[in-house]
């Protein structure tokens, strides 16, 4: 399987402007290809293949001898990153959504670059990441990689200021993890982020509201910059690395949670909820995007394919509106939070909602029966 390691990078101030002119030769090259694309189809009805502008960039790099400090695979990646953007417009238009024609890359707008073939371009000189064309750059190394790996492409990005590179390495097959006969369903929400069919329920830390009074003050000194001086720059530098903590902090958070659901169990139930429809709720996009639901379905499942695990997705209708004791259906306001059924069940509308899709993922479900009635009466077993 292929997985990415992110570390940081501190290029030194001539390393660093080198940087900074690879990116603008492949933004410029990058808004060259699109326009030759959109001429091509708008005179004369023909469309422009991905080798055919993969050809011309050593003619690029051959006319200009600013393009000559970038390497030749490295402007094929801006062509491929171009035609993907393509392939995305057109299976949007196919599908009727809303179709979003690649844009021209501002300054602002383009802030990475990639050697597709790792080893020719790009290599390890030591402790140190060789780039053609920058130098043997120092790299905070947190984590290592596997020695059984294999590097295969890596992406060098600016981010709030700073810069990183990504390694897409590819791991040998790993053994999985040992059977605990352990299976859970989720309900995924807003006040707690998860609620298990076990009745525990993990509390949502609300990263970004938490962090709003900081990123508020940030804002509003940066609207009072003068546009294009070096104090806005500064201004603005310091929003993105916030947003930027939020961000990690956030990624940390869901990484620890689905590492110990993988770990203690062997299958994970979730709602199929469509997040995209969801969030055009103006009263509850906040905090839906600040849970980060889709991120988290993403960790649980790229590593519970490396655990030997299985996580399965259900239809989210009724979850928290059907009895899981008798089958009975019955309308439940939003407000209402804890709910009494006709047959003698009292749950919590999310632990409730959790036990269904765990019934409709077909895995066996937890005994229910000891269930009291009292609100303080549920006893969760820990993760």
């Amino acid at each position: 399987m292929l997985k990415t390691f992110k570390y940081r990078l501190y290029p030194s101030k001539a390393q660093e402007k080198r940087m900074f002119q690879v990116l603008a030769v492949c933004r410029h090259w990058y808004n060259m290809c699109l326009e030759e694309r959109k001429l091509a189809w708008e005179f004369e009805q023909r469309h422009v293949t991905k080798s055919e502008q993969q050809a011309k960039g050593k003619y690029y790099r051959k006319t200009f001898p600013q393009a000559q400090i970038v390497f030749s695979q490295t402007l094929q990646s801006v062509v491929d990153d171009l035609d993907k953007a393509f392939q995305a417009f057109f299976r949007r238009v196919k599908a009727r959504e809303k179709a979003g024609y690649p844009r021209f890359k501002g300054r602002n707008r383009f802030n990475s670059f990639a050697f597709k073939q790792f080893g020719v371009g790009a290599t390890l000189d030591g402790r140190r990441l060789k780039l053609f064309g920058i130098g043997r750059v120092p790299v905070r190394w947190h984590r290592a990689i596997p020695e059984a790996s294999t590097i295969k492409t890596c992406r060098i990005k600016h981010q709030a200021g700073q810069w990183y590179v990504s390694f897409a390495v590819e791991l040998p097959d790993q053994s999985e993890l040992p059977k605990t006969g352990r299976f859970i369903g989720l309900d995924m929400g807003i006040s707690a982020l998860i609620t298990t069919s076990e009745g525990e329920k993990v509390e949502n830390p609300n990263y970004y509201r938490a962090g709003q009074r900081k990123l508020r003050v940030l804002s509003r000194a940066l609207a009072r910059k003068k546009p294009g001086g070096k104090n806005r720059r500064k201004a603005l530098k310091r929003v993105q690395r916030q947003h930027m903590h939020v961000a990690n902090q956030r990624g940390d958070y869901l990484h620890k949670l689905s590492t110990k659901l993988v770990q203690t169990c062997d299958g994970v139930a979730l709602e199929d909820l469509a997040t995209r429809n969801m969030v055009r709720n103006p009263h509850l996009s906040k905090s839906i995007l600040d849970s980060g639901w889709g991120i988290f379905k993403q960790y649980l499942l790229y590593k519970a394919a490396s655990a030997g695990r299985e996580i399965r997705f259900v239809d989210p209708a009724y979850t928290s509106q059907t009895c899981p004791q008798c089958g009975g259906r019955e309308k439940i306001e939003l407000s209402v939070r804890w709910v009494n059924c006709g047959c003698g069940l009292s749950l919590d509308r999310d632990h409730r909602a959790a036990i269904n899709v765990l019934i409709k993922a077909g895995w066996d479900t937890p005994v229910i029966a000891h269930v009291d009635t009292g609100r303080h009466g549920l006893e969760a077993a820990p993760l």
